[in-house]
C-alpha cells in the first residue's frame, strides 16, 4: 500500500476501499496527530487559522498538548484557546501567500496541515491514513521548500536533517521510510529521483535561511549533498542520461524517464552551487560537468519527443514535464509548447489532470491534484500567470468541506481518496508564493 499508485495503475497496491476510512482533516498539537473521519467532519469546521475543530454542537474537538487522543470541550476551554493562539502566532511568524482572501485561507490551511504532518524528528508524513503514514523524500523535499519560502526555516531545516539521517550509505534513499526513521516499511524499489529532490530542497532552504546561521547549517548538511550528487553523477550513462528507475508514479520504466532526469538535473545544479558556497571548487566543477552532460542528454533525447515520459517514446505524455520548468530548472526554449501539449493530452472532463497517458499504466477517470498542481507551478515560473491561476483556481475549488486538499478528484468533480495530502499542499503554497510576485529561485547551470 502506498499513496502514489493506489489501484489505479498497479494491481499490487491495495485499493482504498480495503483500507481504514480515509481521513478528511487533522487534529494536531505539533507532536501528535489524529485523523478526522468523514463522520466526525460532517457539519463541522475548523476554528479559523487553527487545528481545533468546531463540531455541529458548537463544542470543540482538539488534541491537547502531551496527549495522543482528542478531547471534546466547551468553547471557553483555556487550553484549546491557547492552542488556537499558538497556531495563529506560528502563521503570523511567517508569510501566508495569496492575493485574495480565499487563496490566503487555502494557504493557511495547507501550512497548518504540513505542520501537523511534520513529526518532531523531521519525518514528513504524506497523509494520515494507513498507506500514506510514511515519509517520502520527494514529498518531504517539496514541503521543506514550501516551509522555507513562507518563513518557517526551522521546519524546513528539520526535514532536511531527517533526509540526512535516512540517506543510505550509497548516497540514495529508500522510496519511503517509517515515520520513526527506522527504515522502509516494505521492499518497494528505491527511486533515484530523490538524489535530485533533496539537494534541490537544500538549495531552496539556503536561499531563504538567515545569513547568520545558514553557512554553518549547510556545512552540517554537506556530507548528505556530496553523497547524493556523486551518486547522481555516477549514474549517468554515455548518453548523459540516468538509468531506468521508478519515477514519481512509483512504477518502473525500461528506459530513462523524464520524472527522474529532470529532478537529477535540478539536484546537480543545486549541489554545484552549494559546493561553491562551502568553498569546494572541485565538487562544484565535477557536478557542473555532470549537470552539463545531463542537460545535453535531455536536449538530445527528451526534447524531440516533447519531454514525454520515456526516451523510447512508447509511454506517452507525463505531468513530470513540469519538472523542466522553474523553480527546478531553467526552462528550455521549447518547453512552453511541451507544457501546453502535455496539459491538453492529460486534461480530464472533470477539469483536472491524470498523471500521464501511458497506455501500459491506465489511471482511470480520477484527476490527481499533485499532477494538476505541477502546471500551476510551472506556468507561474515561466510567466504564464493567467494559465497558472486558472489551474490553481481549479485545485482550490476541490478542497473538501474542511478546506483540505485531497489527493484525487473523481469523475464527478468531487474530492476523493485521502485528504489532506502534504505534497499537494506544498505545491499549492509554492505556486501561490510565485504568483504573489516573489519569484521562486532556480538552481543555476554553472559553467
Amino acid at each position: 500500500m502506498g499513496h502514489q499508485s493506489h489501484g489505479d495503475a498497479e494491481g499490487s497496491y491495495a485499493p482504498l476501499s480495503m483500507l481504514a476510512a480515509p481521513t478528511v482533516g487533522l487534529l494536531s498539537n505539533t507532536t501528535a496527530t489524529e485523523g478526522i473521519t468523514p463522520a466526525v467532519a460532517k457539519g463541522a469546521r475548523y476554528v479559523e487559522r487553527s487545528s481545533v475543530l468546531r463540531l455541529p454542537t458548537d463544542r470543540w474537538k482538539y488534541l491537547p498538548v502531551g496527549r495522543t487522543a482528542s478531547a471534546v470541550v466547551t468553547p471557553d476551554d483555556p487550553t484549546a484557546r491557547q492552542q488556537i493562539a499558538q497556531s495563529r502566532a506560528w502563521l503570523a511568524a511567517g508569510t501566508v501567500p495569496g492575493s485574495s482572501p480565499p487563496q490566503r485561507a487555502a494557504a493557511e490551511r495547507a501550512l497548518l496541515t504540513m505542520r501537523a504532518l511534520l513529526r518532531p524528528n523531521g519525518a514528513m508524513a504524506a497523509g494520515w491514513t494507513p498507506g500514506w503514514m510514511y515519509s517520502w523524500p520527494r514529498d518531504s523535499s517539496f514541503a521543506s521548500a514550501a516551509f522555507a519560502h513562507t518563513g518557517h526555516e526551522a521546519e524546513a531545516y528539520r526535514i532536511l536533517r531527517y533526509s540526512a539521517a535516512t540517506q543510505r550509505k550509497d548516497g540514495t534513499w529508500d522510496a519511503r521510510t517509517k515515520l520513526d526513521g527506522s527504515g522502509p516499511p516494505d521492499g518497494r524499489r528505491w527511486q533515484l529521483d530523490a538524489n535530485g529532490w533533496v539537494p534541490w530542497a537544500a538549495w531552496q532552504w539556503y536561499q531563504t535561511a538567515p545569513r547568520t546561521t545558514r553557512h554553518a547549517r549547510l556545512a552540517g548538511l554537506y556530507p548528505m549533498i556530496r553523497k547524493a550528487a556523486d551518486r547522481a553523477a555516477a549514474s549517468l550513462g554515455a548518453d548523459g542520461l540516468p538509468p531506468a528507475s521508478p519515477d514519481y508514479w512509483e512504477l518502473m520504466t525500461t528506459t530513462a524517464n523524464i520524472g527522474t532526469a529532470a529532478p537529477l538535473l535540478a539536484g546537480l545544479n543545486a549541489s554545484a552551487d552549494l559546493a561553491a558556497e562551502v568553498n569546494r571548487p572541485d565538487d562544484a566543477a565535477r557536478w557542473s560537468r555532470a549537470a552539463g552532460r545531463l542537460s545535453s542528454g535531455i536536449s538530445r533525447k527528451f526534447a524531440p519527443l516533447g519531454y514525454q515520459r520515456t526516451v523510447d517514446g512508447q509511454h506517452g505524455r507525463d505531468s513530470a514535464v513540469a519538472f523542466m520548468a522553474p523553480p527546478f530548472n531553467a526552462a528550455p526554449a521549447d518547453l512552453p509548447r511541451a507544457l501546453d501539449a502535455t496539459h491538453k493530452a492529460l486534461l480530464l472532463p472533470n477539469g483536472g489532470l491524470t498523471p500521464g497517458n501511458d497506455p501500459t499504466a491506465p489511471w482511470g477517470g480520477n484527476a490527481w491534484t499533485p499532477s494538476t498542481s505541477f502546471f500551476a507551478l510551472a506556468w507561474a515560473g515561466t510567466g504564464k500567470t493567467a494559465k497558472a491561476r486558472q489551474v490553481l483556481d481549479w485545485v482550490l475549488s476541490k478542497r473538501n468541506s474542511l478546506g483540505e486538499l485531497p489527493e484525487k478528484v473523481d469523475r464527478a468533480g468531487r474530492p476523493s481518496s485521502v485528504a489532506p495530502l502534504a505534497w499537494t499542499g506544498s505545491i499549492t503554497v509554492l505556486s501561490l508564493v510565485a504568483l504573489d510576485g516573489r519569484t521562486l529561485p532556480t538552481p543555476p547551470l554553472r559553467s
